[in-house]
């Protein structure tokens, strides 16, 4: 993998970038669907690539290890030819829902031991056996394992936390460095800064993992429940520490107006299941503020689903007629929300690099945010 960036922005930390993988290129800020099981929720790969302009989109290890399982992965010939996407795929480490499992899991020094979701069958990962599973499901990019500490921990907690998941990061470059790729194709490794909101933990963890070399780094344990002011200020004191030739990732973040606040303290790369999630209930994200769909006030406005058209569903469909789907639980109204949700993130994504290179993003942000924090 290999990162370039292109440009700075004049007044604050935004980068755009260029980040080359073997399924292709990602320019940065970049936004990544999350297709949890291998599928985005509700949303077709067709309009993935060619009305959302999705350019990477992101996997999960815990979920794709159990179903539907190494064997059949690996029959495929991993989760590229599996599910039919082509370009670069991202995996996390499965240790975030290790950590959602809180009263079915077990931590050790030498990995999490956790009760399946959907069978209570038991199961042990370690730092090695992630990376192994992360080979075979065969991802661009990995994530290192790693323990994400509540956002409400105490600091005696939360150090014991970023201790063995630092213990177990050097395991998983030990064996990340030993071991080779299956289908033909380079993966690259992100170690995760953890640390939950105290800064010296925050700055020692962002430290220790700039010195490993790595392609990328990885933010998380951040959006699990602290105020988001500490979000931000734990944002700003890790890439301090972090280099800045390489692409910083915030996991599971967030709100629009939480990737803007990212961007311009110097973040890259994001994923969140919001707006799929929150447009399969009836919320709609757009650039002059948020709409919930199920409201009776669009029963009668025959106007564009919205009228700035990111994707081809805002003026294919008006608001009557979409409010009118929630109100009676067609599947439609599910995907015509979601294609709509994650077309407004990456168009978002594209405005904001587009404002970097012209070198006024920080002005245009501020513009912005008022406007995104709207109810309409």
């Amino acid at each position: 993998m290999d990162f370039k960036i292109v440009h700075t922005d004049n007044g604050s930390d935004a980068r755009a970038g260029l980040i080359t993988t073997d399924h292709g290129c990602i320019e940065t800020p970049i936004f990544m669907p999350v297709g949890t099981q291998g599928s985005v929720k509700a949303v077709h790969l067709t309009e993935l690539r060619n009305d959302i302009k999705a350019q990477i989109i992101l996997g999960n290890t815990y979920h794709l290890y159990l179903r539907p399982g190494l064997d059949i992965l690996e029959k495929a010939g991993g989760l590229h030819r599996f599910n039919g996407w082509n370009r670069p795929i991202l995996t996390d480490s499965g240790g975030y829902q290790v950590f959602s499992l809180a009263e079915n899991r077990k931590l050790s020094n030498e990995g999490a031991e956790f009760r399946s979701h959907i069978d209570g069958s038991r199961h042990f990962f370690t730092p090695e056996r992630v990376i192994d599973v992360q080979r075979t499901i065969g991802a661009d990019i990995i994530m290192a394992f790693d323990e994400c500490c509540p956002g409400d921990a105490d600091y005696s907690y939360a150090k014991q936390s970023l201790e063995l998941t630092e213990s177990w990061l050097a395991r998983c470059i030990g064996h990340f460095n030993g071991t080779e790729p299956k289908y033909g194709h380079s993966q690259c490794l992100f170690p995760i800064v953890q640390g939950c909101i105290y800064p010296d933990l925050r700055r020692r963890a962002a430290e220790n993992i700039a010195n490993t070399g790595a392609d990328g780094y990885a933010i998380g344990g951040l959006a699990v429940g602290e105020p988001t002011e500490k979000m931000y200020e734990m944002i700003e004191i890790v890439n301090e520490a972090l280099p800045k030739d390489k692409p910083r990732y915030l996991m599971g973040v967030g709100t629009p107006v939480n990737l803007l606040e990212a961007i311009e303290r110097g973040v890259d790369m994001f994923d969140c299941i919001m707006p799929t999630r929150n447009g399969r209930n009836g919320q709609l994200f757009t650039a002059g503020g948020t709409m919930n769909m199920r409201n009776r006030k669009w029963a009668d406005d025959f106007s564009p689903v919205d009228e700035n058209g990111y994707s081809y569903v805002d003026t294919l469909y008006s608001k009557a007629y979409l409010h009118h789907l929630f109100k009676a639980g067609e599947i439609l109204a599910l995907q015509i929300a979601s294609v709509h949700n994650l077309a407004f993130y990456l168009w978002l994504m594209k405005e904001a690099r587009r404002h970097i290179i012209a070198g006024d993003f920080a002005s245009w942000k501020k513009n912005m945010i008022p406007e995104l924090n709207k109810r309409v």
